[in-house]
């Protein structure tokens, strides 16, 4: 099924997952409304909300780049309105916009600790909420979170509890909406199992060492892709693991999202163990 003449309102759109998540959608001929807050050119980190709406119309889809921060409603609300008025509505929603600080407790600022769970769990929650009200009118609605499962296990928690939880909060989102809205919206969760080469793992992780044990964004990409693909009535609750989806769904071939095929692949935090690799993928 093609996304031609959906309209994808998609947060931190401007680069990384989010901008190749617009892309794949707009190689269909996708509407992308590009809810991000870089407006002017970051010194460290690449892409505008500017740069992203040049790729996605050369890619074959119509964007609409916005300024917002997930933060404020004010914010949201503005910018969903304006997608409505440009094109007529909203089919997908991907909440994708968050902020990591992988730190413990004792070294956690409460400022950081803030901008975590503004943008993750309350943004999520404030995206998702402003528009519903046209994902419910929309013929095949999706509400997709960048966000892991909810495996409680102790080590997820013990080296980043902050973060960890404002991702979290971002499932219980999923779980809670998913039923709220059964039948009517789909909502569900894509995580990868393997870090992804962006900006942020670079700063985070350790720089372009890192990036070498990376997948490339266009696995999300594909995945999520997919799961707009699916009868929203029936396929919503899932927490996804990008090649384990991608595999039951017909894909074989994995070694071309991989950044470097001659460097192991780093495993991404809050992969349960009971999701074991698709036959051929080793870490």
């Amino acid at each position: 099924m093609s996304l031609s003449g959906k309209t994808l309102f998609v947060t931190g759109a401007s680069r990384g997952i989010g901008l190749a998540i617009a892309l794949r959608a707009a190689r269909d001929g996708a509407n992308i409304a590009i809810a991000a807050k870089t407006d002017q050119p970051h010194p460290k980190l690449p892409g505008t909300i500017h740069t992203a709406a040049e790729a996605i119309e050369a890619a074959g889809g119509k964007a609409l780049p916005l300024v917002v921060d997930v933060r404020d409603e004010a914010s949201v609300e503005a910018a969903v309105a304006a997608t409505v008025a440009r094109f007529g509505g909203i089919d997908v929603c991907v909440n994708n916009a968050s902020a990591i600080s992988l730190t413990g407790t004792l070294a956690t600022e409460m400022k950081r600790y803030d901008l975590m769970h503004q943008v993750n769990t309350r943004g999520t929650f404030l995206v998702s909420k402003a528009c519903l009200p046209h994902l419910l009118k929309a013929e095949n609605p999706h509400v997709l979170m960048m966000s892991p499962p909810l495996d409680m296990s102790p080590k997820w928690f013990a080296s980043h509890v902050a973060y960890t939880m404002a991702k979290f909060g971002m499932s219980m989102c999923v779980l809670g909406m998913a039923e709220e809205f059964r039948g009517k919206v789909a909502f569900n969760a894509l995580w990868p199992r393997t870090a992804i080469s962006t900006s942020a793992v670079e700063f985070a992780l350790g720089g372009a060492d890192a990036l070498r044990m990376c997948r490339k964004p266009e696995i999300l990409a594909d995945a999520a892709h997919l799961i707009f693909e699916q009868p929203a009535k029936s396929f919503t609750g899932n927490f996804l693991i990008d090649d384990s989806f991608l595999y039951e769904h017909g894909v074989r071939d994995f070694e071309a999202y991989r950044v470097d095929p001659t460097s192991p692949l780093a495993p991404d935090f809050f992969v349960p163990d009971s999701a074991v690799p698709p036959p051929g993928v080793t870490l």
